[in-house]
């Protein structure tokens, strides 16, 4: 134990065993569905025949509605999202393990017209990786395997079905790490976390993977192969092609193949979590975080107290902290000198309480601690969705105003007397918040009894309009998928969707990639 101040600051994380339970089912949401396109072929068996000449047999997946053997059971994985918001009726799944396969198949539904959705790990929430009718799944899981790594530079060469977790043990026995986390590690692809830009908690410190991704193999429609797949940092000959496949969501093409950036693996890292009396708090410990530990700040997170409880909850943990709080804070620094990033997180902290700038803390002891204080924030969506059916909104705002829009939410649910704070008869249960504060992004959630549209009238558009009229982005790091298509106008401008069309026009004049997503 080590006191701050008057304070005992540093304490052991008590122990405890995470919460085990399986993320529980929930009521599939309404939602908006554009009509069939009349001009996309009706699968036949001899589509399925032809695709079984490019792949082994044993890789494709088809029901009896296309002339399969397969029980329409097992492509059920496939056809439901994470959060069984969004569900398709595809009749085939297609596992190539190779670029080339992927470029005969492609070409092939090119030519009869047969609309195609690239599908990675179906970790999105946005819609965006499942069919909307009857498309093909092209699922890239096959294709995983490292293709090469370079110890001096860091750069690492992979298939797009490799998953991030794995892929970060394995650059992490060479002394590296990947330039993003995210929460659901163990099971999204690296392909589509390219494919929908994905930011996780890493931003902060590495940036976008606009800039950690050096290159992309990807197929087009039509069977092309655009091998822009460099491992340089520097080659300035012309367009930069490989930026627009980077968040495209499998509209322009199907990532195959990725060069990543991977920076050096820090050697010390610290993890605090703190208690914060208001928002305006969050933003004055942020302020004085850069401030004092830039150059080794890792990761800013925060959440409210009802996020806090829920995950306590559900997670089997307890709070390292000895009161219950608004707002908390979870500060990671990374670096490669531990005396020195330990001087300089314990000065922030001193520094946050002495000007009661924050109330209470605890700094992790060890691996474990670390690993259980970060499970009270990577544990919240897991946690939101065994208490009842979650609507989700990533959104960017000015840092300023980042929370506004959750007690702004709150109080027209509140308003129509669908909601109020404590009362669980009510049809919906939470309104809360959480997010990244260092690049702007707040993961806005409202719980509800069941996804009904009367909950979803009193928010939908008006999130969008609120986000738009602070000159925020209605999407952070989810994407656009079906969920926000209709919506893109509030973060695009009608000259921007038009240019966004004719680029999908000339990488895929026929609409068979990821038709009815982002556009």
């Amino acid at each position: 134990m080590l006191a701050v101040g008057t304070r005992a600051f540093m304490r052991r994380v008590p122990g405890s065993v995470l919460g085990s339970a399986a993320l529980g089912s929930t009521a599939r949401r309404l939602y908006h569905k554009p009509a069939r396109r009349a001009d996309f072929k009706q699968l036949s068996r001899a589509d399925v025949d032809f695709f079984k000449t490019v792949v082994p047999a044993d890789t494709v997946l088809a029901t009896a509605a296309v002339g399969g053997t397969t029980d329409a059971a097992e492509l059920e994985g496939f056809n439901a999202d994470w959060l069984n918001k969004y569900r398709g009726g595809s009749q085939v799944v297609l596992r190539p393990k190779t670029t080339e396969q992927v470029s005969q198949l492609l070409a092939y539904c090119n030519q009869e017209r047969i609309a195609v959705v690239p599908q990675g790990g179906n970790t999105g929430l946005v819609g965006g990786s499942v069919a909307v009718h009857d498309e093909v799944v092209l699922s890239l899981r096959n294709l995983n395997r490292v293709r090469s790594y370079d110890d001096v530079s860091g750069v690492l060469v992979c298939d797009a079905g490799c998953v991030l977790e794995e892929l970060d043990t394995y650059v992490g026995e060479r002394g590296h790490v990947m330039p993003l986390d995210l929460g659901a590690k163990g099971s999204c692809h690296i392909g589509g976390n390219v494919a929908t830009n994905a930011g996780g908690i890493r931003l902060l410190r590495y940036g976008s993977l606009h800039g950690s991704v050096l290159g992309v193999e990807a197929v087009l429609a039509d069977g092309t192969v655009l091998d822009a797949l460099s491992a340089l940092r520097k080659d300035n000959t012309g367009y930069d092609l490989k930026q627009l496949f980077i968040g495209s969501e499998g509209t322009l093409g199907v990532i195959t193949g990725v060069s990543v950036l991977t920076p050096r693996r820090p050697s010390a890292v610290n993890v605090a979590v703190l208690g914060v009396p208001s928002y305006a708090n969050v933003q004055a410990a942020f302020a004085r975080a850069r401030a004092r530990c830039g150059e080794i700040l890792s990761a800013f997170e925060f959440w409210d107290a009802s996020c806090m409880s829920t995950v306590l909850h559900h997670q089997g943990l307890r709070s390292p902290l000895a009161d219950s709080y608004p707002f908390y804070v979870l500060i990671e620094t990374s670096g490669s000198d531990k005396t020195h990033d330990d001087e300089k997180l314990g000065a922030l902290l001193e520094e946050l309480l002495e000007n009661g700038v924050v109330e209470d803390g605890a700094l992790a002891q060890d691996d474990a601690q670390i690993g259980k204080m970060w499970t009270m924030r990577e544990g919240i969506p897991e946690s939101l969705g065994k208490t009842g059916p979650t609507y989700k909104y990533d959104v960017s705002i000015p840092i300023p105003v980042l929370y506004d829009v959750v007690g702004e939410i709150a109080r027209r649910l509140e308003r129509e007397g669908l909601y109020a704070p404590g009362d669980a008869s009510r049809p919906v249960k939470l309104v809360c918040g959480y997010g990244h504060v260092g690049d702007g992004n707040l993961h806005l959630n409202v719980v509800a009894e069941r996804f009904k549209d009367r909950v979803t009238r009193v928010f939908e558009p008006y999130v969008y309009e609120w986000v738009a009229s602070h000159r925020g982005s209605i999407s952070a790091e989810h994407g656009v998928g079906l969920m926000k298509r209709d919506y893109l106008a509030y973060s695009k401008s009608p000259a921007m969707i038009d240019y966004m069309r004719r680029i999908k026009q000339v990488f895929d004049p026929n609409g068979i990639m990821n038709p009815y997503k982002v556009l």
